[in-house]
């Protein structure tokens, strides 16, 4: 997409879509907002949409639209099987992600789910560039584990790397030749990792990751759930593909892939997911778990609608004027909180911006899940619920011990044409305020936790009087301001 200037000098992303419905927002009282946090168990899982003002806890689901989306919607076949939708929806799967062969599922973590019912068996490991929460737990559920391969670069927060999702490819030699190829049912790539800020990786890696997997006889596994993204910077910074269109550069990271699943809710803006491949072999050999698990083979637990909403969505990856627009917003995010002194995930990835909590509360202790505290204290002071991505998304080992995350971050998730330009400068304001003021932030100390996915459900309160100082100052700071 060629670059738009202002005459100003001002660097700004210019909106390339136009606002024809909107949903009325609510910005609540601080009062009301701490009130909201104790009902929700200082988890920002647990707010109701009425008090919230800003949703950036996820990308999953909350895109919007398009036109062209929803007028597909009115077409729907409802049909328990055969269903023309599906017939749709599998040649979309065709064109733009070049399988043939298509499991439908109701989500990412139902395509997860299917992938490891079907491949981990006890004591299996899986490599991979990094692991997202429900990915691990889906491998270990199974009796399997994981193994994350990333270069040294990645675990910078601060840092110019292109593609700090890349897999360490030496250390993938390693693991195969003391795990053994056998015991590796696959290898998975994510595109692109969530839970270190959004990385993506270049299509020279998963070419190599490719050939290593051939070398051992290895299945390649791609979580497709961010491919345009992924995508997009690939074109933005991999200079091999810098004038190839958005279409060839999705087909050749794809083609590279022996099966390929995703998450609709993200990948094309749509509710829904999907298993796709070129191999007969797997297709046989995951086909009759949909039925099983999921419903079936041409509906996969999704309405017709969502379905068909889908196959339009994947043909508007191969747009990059609407794939760009997420990214964009969340590089202006990142590069403006940056020039605050709010130390943030860099170089932007994709999904959201990614706040470095470690940093700016270096008085939290980690067993006091320092990124779920400042999530809580970020709504508190502005409204805006984002995803706590630290130790509390971690689970205990087998033992009961509790697991530090790499890295401690509040994700501000950016849905596709979802928010303003003077949103996203209202949060940066926000995050400017709390950053000087985050002496004031305490910690949390669980008073319910679930034994599997404990951030989704689990149940906080603040360790102190921390939430009282903080609406203090900030009444001291606003006055009587929302």
């Amino acid at each position: 997409m060629q670059e738009i200037k202002f005459f100003s000098g001002e660097n700004i992303p210019l909106e390339l879509h136009k606002v024809r419905v909107v949903q009325k927002l609510n910005l609540v009282p601080i009062e009301r907002r701490l009130e909201a946090l104790k009902e929700g168990g200082f988890n920002t899982f647990g707010l109701q949409t009425t008090d919230i003002f800003l949703d950036m806890i996820t990308d999953s689901g909350t895109n919007a639209m398009s036109d062209n989306q929803l007028a597909a919607m009115m077409r729907a076949d409802d049909a328990y099987a055969g269903s023309q939708s599906f017939v749709r929806m599998q040649k979309a799967v065709e064109d733009v992600l070049g399988k043939k062969y298509l499991l439908p599922a109701h989500q990412g973590r139902a395509a997860e789910n299917i992938i490891s019912c079907a491949y981990i068996k006890k004591g299996n490991l899986v490599p991979m560039n990094y692991h997202f929460t429900t990915t691990l737990a889906h491998i270990t559920q199974y009796g399997g584990r994981i193994v994350e391969l990333l270069y040294d670069e990645a675990y910078k927060t601060t840092s110019s790397h292109p593609f700090k999702g890349n897999m360490n490819l030496e250390k993938l030699e390693e693991v195969i030749k003391m795990e053994g190829a056998s015991n590796i049912p696959f290898i998975r790539m994510e595109a692109s990792t969530n839970l270190i800020g959004g990385q993506p990786f270049s299509i020279q890696n998963l070419r190599e990751v490719r050939a290593i997997a051939d070398k051992h006889g290895i299945c390649l596994v791609l979580d497709a759930s961010l491919l345009g993204e992924n995508a997009y910077l690939v074109k933005q910074r991999e200079a091999e593909f810098a004038n190839t269109s958005m279409a060839e550069i999705i087909h050749t990271m794809t083609s590279l892939c022996d099966l390929v699943y995703f998450s609709a809710r993200k990948l094309s803006s749509s509710r829904g997911g999907g298993i796709c491949t070129n191999d007969e072999k797997i297709y046989k050999e995951l086909a009759p778990l949909i039925p099983l698990f999921e419903g079936f083979l041409t509906y996969g637990g999704m309405s017709v609608r969502e379905i068909e909403a889908i196959a339009v969505g994947l043909y508007e990856t191969w747009d990059d004027s609407m794939i760009c627009q997420s990214p964009r917003f969340i590089e202006y995010l990142v590069n403006s909180a940056v020039e605050k002194g709010v130390p943030m995930v860099t170089p932007p990835g994709v999904l959201g911006a990614h706040v470095n909590t470690r940093k700016i509360c270096k008085h939290i202790p980690r067993t006091q899940y320092i990124a779920g505290s400042f999530a809580a204290a970020f709504y508190l002071i502005s409204g805006v619920r984002g995803m706590e991505r630290g130790s509390l998304s971690n689970q205990r080992d087998e033992y009961g011990n509790e697991t530090y995350a790499d890295m401690e971050l509040l994700r501000l998730a950016v849905p596709r044409r979802v928010f303003t330009l003077s949103q996203i400068k209202y949060v940066v304001d926000r995050l400017d305020w709390l950053t000087r003021n985050a002496k004031l932030v305490g910690g949390l100390k669980f008073v319910y936790e679930p034994p599997v996915l404990r951030f989704f459900m689990g149940r906080l309160e603040p360790i102190g009087d921390w939430t009282e100082k903080l609406i203090a100052k900030f009444k001291e700071d606003f006055g009587d301001s929302l």
